[in-house]
C-alpha cells in the first residue's frame, strides 16, 4: 500500500504524510474518531462556520511541527530522523484524548480526567500496538527526553498547538482579530541552551500572537453564548447520569452507556482496556443521538434541557467584573423553582454561577524567551518597549450567571 499521502488543508494547502508509522496512526479508528469531534465544541451556536474538527487541528499541528523542525535544522541544529518523526507523532496525538465536544464535558462525563492524561493512555496503547515505536514520542510528550526543547514545541506558552489552533479557529469562526503570523514566528524560532527562543526581530509577532490569543478567548472561547450552551450540556449530562443511577430507562449508545452508568476515574481507564476502548469510540455523535431521543423523555428536566439545546434556546448569560448580589440570586432561584415546579436540589440544572479567567501570557514556570541581538536571553514580558505584553500578563477574572431566558430578574444583580 502507498502510505505517502497528501492532505489538502484549508489553512496550509498541501500537507504531506512522509512516515509510514504516522500514516498507520492516522488510519487507526481511535484517531479517525477525531473527525467526529468538533474542535470548538458548541461554538457553532455562535459562529456557524466553526465546524472544523480535532482531526483538522491534529493534522495541521503535525504540519507546523515539520516546518519548525526543518527551520531549526537550517539553523545548524542537529535533529535526527527518529527525533523528527517522534516530535510529529507527539503533536499529532496530543489531543487524541479529547472526549465529545472537546473541553465541554471534560469534567462531567468523566470524573475530573484531563484530556492530556487520556492522550497519554492512548499513546501507550499505540506504543504497544506498534511494538514500542512510540517510546521517544511519549518521552517528548511527557517532558522526559533529555533535549527539552522538543517538549516545548509540543506544550508551552508558545507551542505548535497554539500556533495552529489560533490560525484555524480564527479562519473558521471568521474572527479576524485572531489572525497571527505563524509563518514568521516559526522562522524566528531558535534553540539556545536547549530552550526554544525567539529572535529579537520577531518580538512584535509575539506581541500580536499574545494579543490575538487574548481576544480569541473573550470573543470565541469564552463567548457568552458558548458559555451558556456548554453549561447547559454539562447540566444535561449530569441529569442523565443521575437518572441512570436511579434506574430510569435512558437511551444511550453502548459507548455512552459505559460513562452514564458509572463515575469513571483515570485509574479505571488505565486498568481496564474495555473502558479505554469505549472512550476511544465516544464522540459528538453519541451525545447528539442521545439528546434527540432524550427530548421526548418522561423526565421534564432532561426533556426540557435536551429540547432547548436542539432548538438553540440558550440560557441568558451575564458576565461581570464584580460578584453578583446574593439576594438577587436567591430570588432568582425561587422564581426558577416556581416556574419549572422543581425542588431546591434540582435548581442546579437550570442555574449556573461561577467565574472564569483569561491570561494571554502568564510568566513564571513557563516563559517565552527572546534572544536579543547581543546574545542575551530574556523573558518577553521584560522587554523594555512592550507595555502591552506586561498588561497581558495580568489575569483577568470575570463572574458569570446563566439561567432560562423566560425567567425575569426582579432584584438588581449588583449592589
Amino acid at each position: 500500500m502507498n502510505k505517502k499521502k497528501i492532505f489538502n488543508d484549508p489553512v496550509y494547502g498541501f500537507v504531506t504524510i512522509s512516515s509510514e508509522l504516522i500514516f498507520d496512526l492516522i488510519e487507526h479508528p481511535f484517531f479517525q474518531r477525531l473527525r467526529r469531534i468538533k474542535q470548538l465544541g458548541l461554538t457553532d451556536m455562535v459562529y456557524p462556520g466553526a465546524l472544523h474538527t480535532r482531526f483538522h487541528h491534529a493534522i495541521g499541528a503535525m504540519h507546523l511541527m515539520s516546518i519548525t523542525l526543518d527551520n531549526l535544522r537550517s539553523k545548524g541544529h542537529e535533529i535526527s530522523q527518529e527525533e523528527y518523526v517522534a516530535s510529529q507523532i507527539a503533536i499529532l496525538l496530543h489531543d487524541v484524548g479529547h472526549g465529545p465536544f472537546s473541553h465541554a464535558l471534560e469534567f462531567s462525563l468523566l470524573k475530573g480526567i484531563r484530556h492530556e492524561h487520556l492522550s497519554l493512555l492512548l499513546m501507550g496503547y499505540f506504543n504497544r500496538l506498534f511494538n514500542g515505536e512510540l517510546e521517544l514520542a511519549i518521552k517528548i510528550f511527557t517532558n522526559q527526553y533529555e533535549r527539552r526543547f522538543f517538549h516545548q514545541l509540543v506544550s508551552s506558552q508558545l507551542d505548535i498547538d497554539r500556533l495552529d489552533y489560533l490560525q484555524r479557529d480564527s479562519m473558521f469562526t471568521g474572527v479576524s482579530e485572531g489572525t497571527i503570523g505563524a509563518d514568521r514566528i516559526i522562522k524566528m524560532l531558535d534553540v539556545v541552551n536547549d530552550q526554544i527562543v525567539v529572535e529579537e526581530k520577531g518580538i512584535y509577532s509575539i506581541e500580536n500572537f499574545l494579543s490575538a490569543r487574548r481576544l480569541m478567548y473573550w470573543q470565541v472561547y469564552l463567548h457568552k453564548a458558548t458559555v451558556s450552551s456548554e453549561k447547559m450540556l454539562i447540566m444535561l449530562i449530569k441529569r442523565a447520569k443521575y437518572l441512570n443511577s436511579q434506574g430510569a430507562s435512558l437511551f444511550a449508545t453502548p459507548a455512552l452507556q459505559v460513562f452514564l452508568e458509572q463515575d469513571v476515574h483515570l485509574e479505571d481507564i488505565a486498568a481496564n482496556p474495555e473502558i479505554l476502548k469505549a472512550f476511544a469510540s465516544l464522540d459528538d455523535y453519541d451525545i447528539w443521538a442521545a439528546v434527540k431521543v432524550w427530548a421526548n423523555h418522561p423526565d421534564r428536566i432532561l426533556a426540557s434541557l435536551s429540547a432547548m439545546i436542539l432548538e438553540r434556546r440558550l440560557f441568558r448569560v451575564i458576565l461581570s467584573n464584580q460578584k453578583f448580589n446574593k439576594e438577587a440570586i436567591e430570588d432568582l432561584k425561587v422564581r426558577i423553582s416556581e416556574n419549572y415546579n422543581i425542588r431546591q436540589n434540582e435548581l442546579k440544572y437550570f442555574l449556573a454561577c461561577g467565574s472564569m479567567s483569561n491570561a494571554a501570557y502568564v510568566a513564571g514556570g513557563q516563559h517565552i524567551n527572546i534572544l536579543t541581538k547581543k546574545g542575551r536571553v530574556v523573558d518577553v514580558a521584560q522587554a523594555s518597549d512592550l507595555p502591552n505584553i506586561k498588561a497581558m500578563s495580568k489575569i483577568v477574572k470575570k463572574y458569570y450567571i446563566c439561567w432560562p431566558k423566560q425567567i425575569g430578574m426582579e432584584k438588581a444583580l449588583f449592589i
